[in-house]
């Protein structure tokens, strides 16, 4: 699934009635920034793990809300082995761990 904006994302989130195990989110958008997206839905979907991804630079990410730079976030540019390699950490992560970490913000 996918979505343009935070707003969106939300809405599709609430109409889908299926499992979403994870979320990739950009950390800024237009109409709800990622870390309050993650933040509601956290609410709604408590089991499902969230990867924060930005071309900003680390305060510029950090202004936008307490994440978890280390176990939830992938930094613009990447590669296909690197979001592979981190979505593989996020979803293999025990599900306390990711909770926190995505929802920190």
């Amino acid at each position: 699934m996918e979505a343009s904006n935070g707003e969106e994302a939300l809405r599709v989130s609430r109409e889908y009635c299926g499992t979403i195990h994870m979320m990739i989110s950009d950390v800024v958008m237009p109409k709800l920034i990622g870390p309050l997206l993650a933040e509601q839905l956290s609410v709604e979907r408590p089991h499902m793990k969230t990867l924060f991804i930005s071309g900003y630079a680390e305060n510029t990410v950090l202004r936008h809300g307490e994440i978890d730079l280390c176990t939830c976030f992938l930094q613009k540019p990447f590669g296909l082995r690197a979001l592979a390699q981190k979505t593989r950490e996020i979803l293999d992560a025990p599900a306390e761990r990711a909770h926190a970490a995505a929802s920190s913000g």
